[in-house]
């Protein structure tokens, strides 16, 4: 069955083509480059893996309740919308939004195959082509896989976001080579992020926090390019030219955030679109959720020196300033162990799983 069929509304058939502006840019320097640019590129060579053989995609998922969680992880749970539902209603709810939220997974991996492509062109610096070159790989990667699981898993597509469209356009759109950088690396992929780890620690879900794992660890090295040559960078700009990019950060900023009140759901569904956003907008399991996700982008724009008072007036009125403190190197870390721990405790099952099937196959061949 072709993915077509399977999407909510009508999509069109075809490319959705994206005008881009810039430079492809050479450089006929073959001298060492920067020394942490080069570090994580060998580390990039290091962590390819596999998305067919590392992942169990044996393991099952109730397409009714994909992440294991309680109702109450329902954005509308408690509203007056939720409460006259029965529970079949509220089944299809659940299918309909991890149908949603891994359907945006899918279509922001690919911006971010396009984008990581786009910068092995248009960045100046060869130690940034070579690491992009990985990342380009990783972003396939994570297409691959986030397409498997929601084409087998969920059996449902919504299209692509129309807030993370925008954004995705705008970037690749802008003839500045660091834009593309500034827009995937950053805000795309910093929520991105931010949101893979918080469904990976709230999923009941073998395979789910499997997957999601797997691929934080790489999007943990994907952040830190960004800071990495956006600091460089932005340390040598002038005021008005930083300015303009800050404008571009608060802009990316509220569609990020309008990027994940599930409103294509509701439309979806029939229900009132209005009274489901306001709703889950005053949800404190919600806020709590809208926190997070910009933890990952809040401390990383500060950091690369985008930290003039619209941004952070911006931040306020989010109600994310407070991630501006989190150590992000910390969390990386942490993201790259956990999903170490997860495949050395995977392993371990399937060891003892295997041992108890030998044990049974030697009991059946004595009797």
């Amino acid at each position: 069955m072709s993915t077509y069929d399977m999407y909510t509304s009508p999509v069109v058939r075809g490319t959705w083509d994206v005008p881009a502006a810039g430079a492809a840019r050479f450089s006929w320097e073959y001298d060492d480059g920067r020394h942490r640019l080069l570090d994580l590129y060998q580390r990039g060579k290091d962590k390819q893996w596999d998305a067919t053989k590392r992942i169990d995609w044996d393991q099952p998922v109730n397409r009714f309740n994909v992440m294991e969680t309680g109702d109450e992880f329902c954005p509308i749970y408690g509203s007056r919308q939720w409460e006259k539902l029965n529970q079949a209603e509220r089944d299809e709810v659940n299918h309909h939004l991890a149908a949603w939220l891994f359907s945006q997974f899918l279509h922001g991996e690919q911006g971010a195959l396009t984008v990581a492509a786009r910068i092995v062109e248009s960045v100046p610096d060869l130690d940034s082509k070579f690491y992009a070159a990985t990342q380009a790989m990783d972003e396939a990667r994570h297409v691959e896989l986030f397409s498997r699981f929601t084409k087998e898993k969920i059996g449902l597509f919504y299209p692509v976001n129309p807030d993370l469209a925008k954004l995705l356009a705008d970037a690749l759109g802008d003839s500045r080579w660091d834009m593309p950088y500034l827009g995937m690396q950053v805000l795309i992929e910093g929520l991105a992020l931010a949101a893979f780890g918080v469904h990976r620690d709230v999923t009941g879900n073998a395979l789910v926090r499997q997957l999601l794992a797997y691929v934080m660890q790489d999007e943990a090295r994907h952040v830190a390019f960004g800071r990495l040559a956006l600091r460089d960078y932005y340390s040598q700009l002038s005021s008005a030219e930083l300015a303009d990019r800050e404008e571009f950060v608060v802009e990316g900023c509220y569609l990020m955030r309008n990027r994940f009140v599930a409103r294509e759901v509701w439309e979806r569904l029939g229900f009132d679109v209005a009274e489901c956003v306001e709703f889950s907008e005053q949800s404190p399991l919600q806020q709590v959720f809208r926190q997070l996700l910009f933890s990952r982008i809040v401390p990383c724009v500060k950091d690369i020196g985008l930290w003039g008072p619209k941004v952070r007036e911006a931040y306020v009125d989010l109600g994310v300033i407070a991630a501006a403190d989190s150590d992000l190197d910390v969390l990386m870390r942490s993201d790259e162990d956990i999903a170490d721990r997860l495949e050395r405790e995977h392993a371990a099952e399937l060891a003892a799983r295997k041992q108890e099937v030998d044990a049974a196959i030697s009991s059946g061949a004595e009797a």
